[in-house]
């Protein structure tokens, strides 16, 4: 008598299509209203959306398993997909001595952070979300340091904080840094490197650049800011690392390197060899943007803002301290560079 062969596991269960849907519904909505609101990112407004519709509305049981997956699974394509942005010749054409300004940055920023949560006082795996968002790519590094350090989503409020905290302090750096811009009579370039270097969120850093000057300080803004998404890859890999290592002492043995920064990696190196065309990029930033909004859209639901309200003064600092430390750090740099 053959054997029956068993039925391939289907990735999205048939009680998460509803949830799922809502996610992607509000994520086009998201990405349409961005198109509007400069500086204003889809994710951003994905998350907002979230949050106000968990406090205004009960949200039925039934889509509870959509939000759990769009929150896991969207986030982790989201970020493999950011990869198509980053081209490895267009950052190395900044030279070395920007490129160095773009290490210290990060390195300098998280660390620094981390230092400054210990001395106020913060949560430590709040701090890290902070010290990621602020230093490296804003929302999308949130999360990701959240997807290694908090698979399972037991503490979800940490990382609606600290998007929360990024959306705030990076939205004022958009008028603030070409304002000391101004006041410190930089040139345009310079404003536009200093920009890209300090200012947390990719949609922040484009409406920060075109303020500070043309074309040409909005496309350095840009890659410079893109150099420090890169950088994405090996703080995650060495968060995972120091995770591994904690996890081995209590029986656990988290992967190595997370598959999502792997798949990252892997899509800088298409972008980077591959010729790909002008229309593959623009469909995988579209696609990128979707999941990320989706997720974070999930993610919003999960906030009451009872809870967000009690965070008290301490993390408020952390993120002004944080800011503060990251934009001297660049400034600094990119003087020393230019």
């Amino acid at each position: 008598m053959p054997l029956a062969l068993a039925s391939p596991r289907p990735l999205l269960r048939p009680s998460a299509w509803p949830g799922v849907l809502l996610t992607l519904a509000v994520a086009v909505i998201s990405i349409l209203l961005s198109q509007v609101l400069p500086g204003v990112s889809a994710l951003i407004i994905a998350i907002v959306a979230g949050i106000v519709v968990a406090n205004l509305a009960s949200l039925p049981l039934s889509l509870a398993p959509g939000l759990s997956f769009a929150a896991k699974k969207f986030l982790r394509a989201g970020i493999v997909l950011l990869g198509l942005q980053v081209a490895l010749g267009d950052l190395l054409a900044l030279g070395a001595p920007m490129l160095a300004v773009v290490v210290a940055v990060v390195g300098g920023g998280v660390l620094g952070t981390l230092a400054i949560g210990r001395a106020l006082g913060v949560d430590k795996g709040l701090t890290l979300l902070v010290a990621c968002g602020f230093s490296i790519c804003g929302a999308a590094a949130v999360a990701a340091a959240a997807g290694v350090t908090d698979p399972d989503e037991e503490h979800e409020e940490r990382t609606i904080t600290a998007i929360a905290l990024v959306v705030l302090c990076g939205t004022l750096m958009i008028a603030a840094v070409p304002a000391v811009a101004a006041a410190l009579q930089l040139d345009p370039e310079t404003a536009g490197l200093w920009a890209g270097a300090s200012i947390h969120e990719v949609a922040q850093v484009v409406a920060a650049g075109g303020a500070v000057g043309g074309g040409a300080a909005l496309t350095v803004a840009v890659i410079v800011k893109l150099a420090r998404v890169l950088m994405l890859a090996p703080v995650m890999a060495v968060i995972g690392l120091q995770q591994r290592h904690a996890g081995a002492s209590e029986g656990k043995r988290p992967p190595l390197v997370p598959l999502f920064v792997l798949g990252f990696l892997a899509m800088v190196l298409l972008r980077s060899v591959v010729p790909l065309p002008a229309g593959v990029l623009d469909l995988g930033n579209l696609f990128q943007t979707g999941l990320l909004a989706a997720a974070m859209f999930a993610l919003g639901t999960g906030v009451k803002l009872r809870s967000l309200f009690q965070v008290g003064v301490r993390p408020l600092a952390l993120a002004a301290l944080s800011t503060l430390l990251v934009a001297a750090l660049a400034l600094g740099g990119v003087l020393l560079a230019t």
